[in-house]
């Protein structure tokens, strides 16, 4: 069963499209890779929006002079279509506020997404993903990255469904929820808890895409037992280019593309490039996804406390690693074929998560250097189609099967 959009949010919807057509979208920027990432769909499967505007008040519109990502840049950088991504880091959730920030970033999304319409417009489904790149805009499908309620509340579930959520993750980060083991914490449940099936359950049942990055690997081996639906690893890594809980092992991947899931491959050198994660580890002096000392603090402070906290570490651009260190985007996709060696072109992905913290390979800026991942590609000797499948088409054919159930 899929279930409509309520008469308010289709509403809302039409709102967004009773303006301008292609005549109101800037034109895509030229890339360096010839027509092809012109005319290809690029559908970027993880980009982090909202966060930083909701402590910074800067508008996603405009030229933002820091940061990876603003819709001028998103547009010189070919994207077609993004899976909007609320983040809610762990910093919330000690006070138990990770629903209302899910809501203040979800309300933040629609300002936005009103107040910049002429260039940008909520997806819900694939059909609204392939009409609104068609009309010159970018599509927006709203995701949530972390808990959207760490004890998994099914009535909390539907209504961010109502709300135009159609993406989530299922663990809450790198933190322990009360259902569904993360990567890299303590685990609970060896997994999914009885009640993590039934969530899992109720996302299939609402045509709700379900995101396993940052899941623990039992995790993602019992989701894929119990899901109905392919499911998808937004921003991941493979294991075996550097052997950290937040990528994936061969054996994992093998059964994600049996089930018609698809991994995207995460920009940064941090999960591919073991070199920059060392540098990156000893001048932190943890493991980037170490959150253990939150645990210690944060339960008494009130949610703007929290904002106040966490404002100066935003937008996150990585860290200034030896240029000597990074991959070039000849290596990052180098990865990528390696998956494609494994379980085939139709199951990977670009998870890009820019403006979450990837340090990008060298020569590449921010989202404007996007054309620099399809030119390594012809490179290598892609054929068109295996391009097209990774920039965006992969990515739309899960999407289509979860939301229009085809």
């Amino acid at each position: 069963m899929r279930l409509a959009l309520p008469l308010l949010f289709l509403a809302l919807m039409s709102t967004s499209c009773s303006t301008s057509g292609p005549q109101g979208a800037a034109p895509k920027g030229p890339p360096a890779t010839g027509d092809l990432h012109r005319d290809a769909l690029v559908f970027d499967a993880h980009v982090h929006v909202m966060t930083r505007q909701l402590y910074d008040g800067s508008d996603i519109g405009q030229s933002l002079p820091n940061g990876q990502v603003d819709l001028p840049r998103a547009r010189e950088g070919g994207v077609d279509a993004m899976f909007f991504s609320l983040y809610i880091p762990e910093e919330y959730y000690a006070g138990r506020f990770e629903t209302k920030q899910a809501l203040r970033l979800i309300d933040l999304a629609y300002r936005q997404l009103e107040k910049n319409r002429e260039q940008i417009e909520p997806a819900y489904t694939a059909t609204d993903v392939e009409r609104i790149a068609a009309s010159g805009k970018i599509a927006a499908v709203l995701d949530l990255e972390g808990g959207f309620d760490l004890d998994g509340d099914l009535g909390v579930l539907r209504m961010l469904y109502k709300l135009g959520l159609r993406s989530a993750q299922l663990p809450a980060h790198n933190w322990a929820n009360n259902f569904a083991d993360s990567c890299c914490a303590p685990p609970r449940f060896h997994g999914l808890s009885e009640h993590g099936r039934a969530v899992v359950r109720e996302m299939n049942r609402l045509g709700m895409v379900i995101n396993v990055s940052h899941a623990s690997d039992e995790t993602i081996s019992q989701v894929l037992d119990t899901s109905e639906d392919p499911i998808l690893a937004t921003h991941h890594g493979l294991r075996e280019f550097n052997n950290i809980p937040r990528n994936m092992p061969d054996d994992l991947l093998k059964k994600l593309a049996a089930k018609g899931g698809v991994i995207g491959f995460h920009i940064g050198n941090e999960f591919h490039n073991r070199k920059v994660f060392d540098w990156r580890s000893k001048h932190e002096g943890k493991a980037f996804w170490d959150t253990s000392e939150l645990r210690k603090k944060g339960a008494s402070f009130s949610i703007y406390d929290v904002d106040k906290m966490m404002a100066p570490r935003f937008p996150m651009v990585g860290v200034p690693a030896p240029e000597e260190l990074k991959f070039t985007p000849d290596d990052w996709v180098g990865v990528v074929d390696r998956a494609i060696q494994m379980v085939g072109e139709d199951h990977v992905m670009l998870g890009s998560d820019l403006d979450g913290g990837p340090t990008l390979p060298r020569g590449m800026r921010d989202m404007r250097d996007l054309p620099m991942i399809t030119a390594a590609m012809q490179r290598r000797g892609y054929s068109e189609e295996r391009i097209r499948k990774f920039l965006g088409g992969n990515l739309l054919r899960v999407f289509r099967k979860v939301t229009e159930g085809r």
